[in-house]
């Protein structure tokens, strides 16, 4: 089964769960919501604001490939990014699905990609993540997260969610045309990459060459 049918049946499926959820219709997700989006989360079980926090950090993972190899497609990546952010895997999967593979870059780096090719915007996401786990693990219940996960259905999504996000970093090809347009080949760092969920990517892209600039006159002659 290609790449492609299989990040289709799981957008599909995982679209069909949270309909079927309905966590909207649940009285406690818009006051939940609510407390991590004014960051009061004093009463808040650590674990849930860091897995919320960690749903932002996936969406810059992703930036910092998609925006790129946007350059490249007929389409434009950054409504699915801003889309990531709030839905996770659901606008972020139609662009995976949609996106073509493109192995070479060519066109002009503005100032964005500048910053997203930095190798301190990977040490930084790092760092970021760190503290995050870090908060969670000391300030954490996981007694009541799991009591949280099985009878609440924001943090049973979100939690899903950001397991979706791991899941799907190695099976798309946005990740092997990254390695492939800064002369990556070695397949040993894509498995190394891949089975080492979220800190695989981060430390991808704080070790990852420069991205080459190739004209787009040269691409063709």
């Amino acid at each position: 089964m290609g790449r492609k049918a299989v990040l289709l049946i799981i957008w599909i499926g995982f679209v069909a769960y949270t309909i079927w959820l309905a966590p909207l219709d649940q009285p406690d997700t818009w006051s939940l919501g609510g407390k991590l989006l004014t960051l009061h989360w004093g009463k808040l079980n650590a674990i849930i604001p860091a897995i919320f926090c960690l749903m932002g950090i996936w969406p810059m993972i992703y930036a910092c490939l998609m925006f790129a190899d946007g350059k490249m497609q007929n389409f434009r990546a950054w409504p699915y990014f801003i889309g990531s952010n709030f839905t996770g895997v659901i606008c972020l999967l139609p662009y995976l699905i949609f996106r073509q593979s493109h192995q070479q870059f060519f066109g002009k780096k503005d100032k964005l990609l500048e910053i997203l090719a930095r190798r301190s915007t990977g040490v930084s996401l790092v760092i970021g993540t760190i503290c995050i786990l870090a908060y969670a693990t000391i300030a954490g219940n996981w007694q009541d997260y799991v009591q949280q996960f099985q009878t609440q259905p924001f943090v049973h999504l979100i939690s899903i969610d950001f397991c979706l996000m791991c899941l799907i970093f190695p099976i798309t090809s946005l990740f092997d045309d990254d390695m492939a347009r800064r002369g990556l080949k070695d397949p040993r760092i894509f498995w190394s990459v891949a089975l080492l969920p979220l800190f695989g990517p981060l430390l991808y892209l704080c070790l990852r060459p420069p991205l080459p600039q190739t004209d787009a006159k040269e691409l063709f002659a």
